[in-house]
């Protein structure tokens, strides 16, 4: 029987059900999958050398004659050596096989092979270990650019590869083509024939760079459709008109805003103002004042009569925001309420009883907003704080809340993000930029020093709190992930509850220090972080759970150790912690590394305060690693795009989605119906999205 997409690859000889269900762990199931498995490096094996004119420091082929027939001892049990001797007409190799008994069959004395490994001199001999061979004019293993695929337990590459070169060899004539054909001429792309051919066994470098230029392309071409499709359906979606003045507002801060502040509340009194349901991200860097232009949001809606939810990541911060926007938005007549976890009994029932009856204008919480039994007479305004702490779909669920009518929803992040990766993390929503500082905030003093300046680093966290300020030491997160004080070779990484005993008892004994992680629960979180609010801790040692925390104005010392092991933008992020109050504030970073790379790293950071400056660096130096890290942002995984890598591709892709969605938003013609199915399975995880 011919073999197709959908043949089970336990159908392929050497396949069996052991080795299929490791091939599932993949996403191996059918043949047309290992098309979708793309090699994530790739081995030159084209050029054959001789013994003699072998480079030594890689691997490469020589093409030899087995002089002998293999020889096989035992070391000992479990370790088994195969030897063979192998000439050309240059000199004479030992070949060595560790635990591959099968050799002794596979070469046969006074037979050709090409063999595939790095060439030891051994004096006048050659040696190679564990080369890769196959019968010379075979070219299945040699001779070629060789493909090198993520792998998993108990699967080797040359099956993998077996599987997809059967894949390339039987299931490419009539592959669909998804990408519109004007699409591919204006952006000069090659057919998916060529690409999934040459992204696998490329016949040279060039083809290889043409096949995944389209592949790219492909892949941001449909998020970004996706994306494009969802953003239309939101602007198209009937939103409650909401009115409020800008000038009404301001006479409520005790400050005047700034004018980043004012663009941000215009463009948010424009969208509640149109008609349609609001999307809008208001991107600020670290203490630009967004509590300021949620605020202004939540008092529109209160004036207009509906009601506002805003979504805190934490308990703490919930908490915090509580507080504030009740002593702002209090005087105006707007009714402010807390709702998180700890909320039980009558008082949540009276809470939950005033929210449905509408007796509530704005409520701050967590999570808890938006789970069952919780009713609102008329949500208007939905306000996510740290939004890439929830994915698109949280955001969904306490949209849902607002019945017939989309409520309005404002983003809130604090992570500058350079504008390229924005599009694709926030490609749904309209975004608005606050790129300045209220008056006031003074830019916090950074500084990188080295292990030999600890003694003195101490003296001024001792100087500090004699001043009456507060000091937050921050670790690596060693102990989340299960290791101890040594975390590599020679890495002394400071895990918090053994440096926190150590700085209690034998550094500052006189001082109150207390400790903070991610695996405390949740109450032991928030009592720690609550009594260093409240001034009962001078010192605070952490791992990043302070990251998104509370505004602590008394804190004006920073301290970050292996400071190396953080991105920059991580550490902007944690430099915003301190520089809140009216004292003079410090950033000290930490590092035992030598290598120019982690000091050229730091030096960027001590030189600038601004965060989408640092961001762009961080990307450049780092990749988008930093700004998803393990965090949910409600987006599928890229199998071929790099953001660091493919910018000037994600623009093309970009701006050809959104020409594309314009002129047929439902993608409903015939030369569309491809794409419009790759789009609907490529968000089928997040299905809600399309709702």
């Amino acid at each position: 029987m011919p073999l197709t997409r959908n043949t089970p690859l336990t159908e392929l000889p050497g396949v069996g059900p052991a080795r299929a269900k490791r091939l599932e762990k993949l996403g191996l199931r059918v043949l047309g999958d290992a098309l979708e498995h793309l090699p994530q490096r790739y081995e030159d094996r084209r050029e054959t050398h001789t013994l003699q004119d072998a480079p030594q420091d890689r691997p490469c082929c020589v093409a030899l004659l087995a002089a002998e027939t293999p020889r096989v001892s035992y070391v000992r049990r479990g370790l088994t050596l195969v030897k063979v001797k192998a000439v050309d007409g240059s000199g004479t190799a030992c070949l060595t096989f560790f635990n591959q008994d099968y050799i002794k069959e596979a070469i046969r004395a006074g037979e050709s092979y090409v063999f595939y490994g790095t060439v030891e001199r051994q004096g006048s001999l050659f040696a190679l270990t564990n080369p890769v061979f196959e019968r010379e004019g075979t070219a299945r293993a040699t001779g070629l650019i060789m493909p090198v695929y993520p792998l998993t337990a108990g699967i080797s590459n040359n099956l993998l590869a077996g599987i997809t070169r059967r894949a390339v060899e039987s299931c490419l004539d009539g592959l669909p083509e998804i990408l519109p054909a004007r699409v591919r001429k204006e952006h000069q792309l090659c057919q998916t024939q060529y690409a999934r051919k040459n992204i696998h066994y490329p016949a040279d470098f060039e083809a290889l760079a043409i096949a995944r230029r389209r592949l790219v392309f492909e892949e941001l071409f449909v998020l970004t459709c996706g994306l494009a499709q969802l953003k239309e359906r939101r602007s198209a979606g009937e939103g409650r008109v909401l009115s409020g003045g800008l000038e009404d507002f301001a006479a409520l801060l005790p400050f005047a805003p700034t004018n980043a502040q004012r663009r941000a509340m215009e463009d948010i009194a424009a969208d509640l103002r149109s008609g349609k349901a609001m999307n809008r991200l208001v991107q600020g860097d670290v203490g630009s004042g967004k509590t300021a232009v949620a605020a202004f949001g939540a008092w529109a809606a209160a004036k207009s009569g509906v009601q506002c939810a805003m979504m805190a990541p934490t308990e703490l911060l919930a908490e915090q925001h509580a507080r504030t926007l009740e002593a702002l938005l209090a005087p105006a007549g707007v009714r402010v309420a807390l709702l998180t976890g700890s909320v039980k009994g009558k008082e949540k029932k009276a809470l939950l009883s005033a929210l449905a009856g509408g007796e509530i204008d704005l409520v701050v919480g967590t999570h808890a907003l938006f789970s069952q039994g919780v009713e609102y007479r008329d949500l208007g305004l939905v306000i996510a704080d740290e939004q890439h702490r929830f994915g698109v779909a949280q955001r969904g669920a306490l949209a849902e809340k607002g019945g017939a009518v989309s409520p309005h929803v404002l983003v809130m992040s604090a992570t500058p993000i350079p504008r390229t990766l924005a599009l694709i993390i926030y490609g749904d929503l309209d975004v608005s930029v606050m790129d300045e500082l209220p008056p006031g905030r003074t830019p916090v003093a950074t500084f990188a020093v080295g292990e030999a300046k600890r003694a003195r680093m101490y003296g001024f966290v001792r100087k500090q709190v004699g001043l009456g300020r507060q000091v937050y030491i921050v670790c690596p997160a060693v102990e989340e992930n299960g290791g101890g004080w040594e975390d590599g070779p020679g890495l002394d990484l400071k895990a918090v509850t053994a440096y926190a005993a150590e700085l209690r008892e034998r550094v500052f004994p006189d001082l109150r220090v207390g400790f903070v992680h991610g695996k405390l629960k949740s109450k032991e979180k928030e009592a720690v972080m609550s009594a260093f609010s409240a001034g009962e801790l001078d010192v605070l040692v952490s791992t990043t759970v302070i990251e998104v925390g509370v505004d602590v104005p008394n804190a004006s010392l920073m301290i970050v150790e292996n400071a190396e092991r953080f991105g920059l933008s991580q550490l902007h992020q944690l430099r915003g912690r301190v520089g809140r109050g009216k004292h003079e504030s410090f950033c000290v970073l930490m590092t035992a590394s030598g290598r120019d790379t982690a000091r050229e790293r730091l030096r960027a950071l001590c030189a600038t305060n601004d965060g989408f400056q640092i961001a762009e660096e961080d990307l450049r130096l780092r990749g988008p690693g930093d700004f998803f890290g393990k965090r949910q942002h409600g987006l599928p995984q890229l199998k071929v795009a790099d953001f660091a890598a493919d910018m000037e591709l994600l623009k093309e892709a970009r701006a050809a989605a959104e020409e594309l969605i314009a002129a047929d938003p439902e993608l409903k013609k015939p030369a569309h119906r491809l794409l419009k199915r790759r789009v609907r399975e490529l968000f089928e995880e997040n299905a809600e999205l399309f709702n």
